[in-house]
């Protein structure tokens, strides 16, 4: 990598092992999802992701009222089985998340040589930023409770789908525009992106972003369209 100014860096699969998302937190969200929207309906975040939920689903042909709180419920479940992307069930998941961190239900996990290598990148004076899938709030979560400890100071900023789906160049043109406003003179090129997912790395160098594939537990193509390493050691 040349000329390296700012690392741009994707959390499943990447800094972090995939199961535990999909093996703790979604069951965790999923199993705690319909107490705690009854419990905190009149907190206006909630009602503000129930809202969003109503708007999501009419656009998917299915009407739910705003009020209707156990149909919402059932078609954010439904998301969530579904894997989907949706702002405000991820703002939902956030919420739960946290209240579970907060109780020492679970650490986040990362991988030691992430952990490793984001602190000496740091240390060296390299800005770091995130850009995931899952909301700002729970990646701020995430490493704010992870196993190695608080590793949220690491970080200068936090992006989500906010900016974009992963796999969509312009999201990456979204972020860049974003970053610009903090680092003047910063270009595309200036920028390496840190993903396990080919589609999101295609996207970010079609925006002019320097790439890295992590392959931790897959073979290494010998056609790769990207730097492809097994570890942050490597990068």
């Amino acid at each position: 990598m040349q000329n390296v100014k700012l690392i741009l860096t994707d959390i499943e699969g990447t800094t972090s092992s995939i199961t535990f998302v999909k093996d703790v937190l979604f069951p965790y969200a999923a199993d705690h999802l319909p107490a705690f929207v009854k419990e905190h309906i009149n907190d206006e975040n909630v009602q503000a992701a129930l809202q969003q939920t109503a708007q999501l689903a009419a656009e998917d042909g299915d009407v739910i009222n705003a009020d209707e709180t156990d149909a919402l419920i059932a078609k954010l479940l439904q998301w969530i089985s579904e894997d989907r992307k949706a702002t405000p069930l991820k703002a939902l998941q956030g919420l739960i998340w946290k209240t579970g961190y907060e109780n020492g239900d679970y650490k986040a996990h990362m991988y030691p040589d992430a952990t490793e290598y984001l602190k000496k990148w740091h240390d060296s004076g390299l800005p770091l930023y995130v850009y995931s899938s899952g909301s700002v709030q729970a990646q701020e979560l995430f490493f704010g409770y992870s196993q190695d400890g608080n590793l949220l100071p690491l970080f200068k900023g936090h992006f989500d789908t906010l900016m974009g789906g992963k796999r969509e160049t312009q999201s990456y043109l979204n972020i860049l525009a974003e970053l610009q406003k903090t680092h003047t003179g910063l270009n595309a090129v200036d920028v390496l992106f840190l993903s396990d997912i080919k589609e999101e790395l295609d996207a970010a160098k079609e925006a002019g972003m320097q790439t890295v594939w992590l392959l931790r537990d897959s073979d290494i193509p010998a056609d790769a369209a990207h730097k492809a390493v097994k570890s942050f050691a490597e990068i």
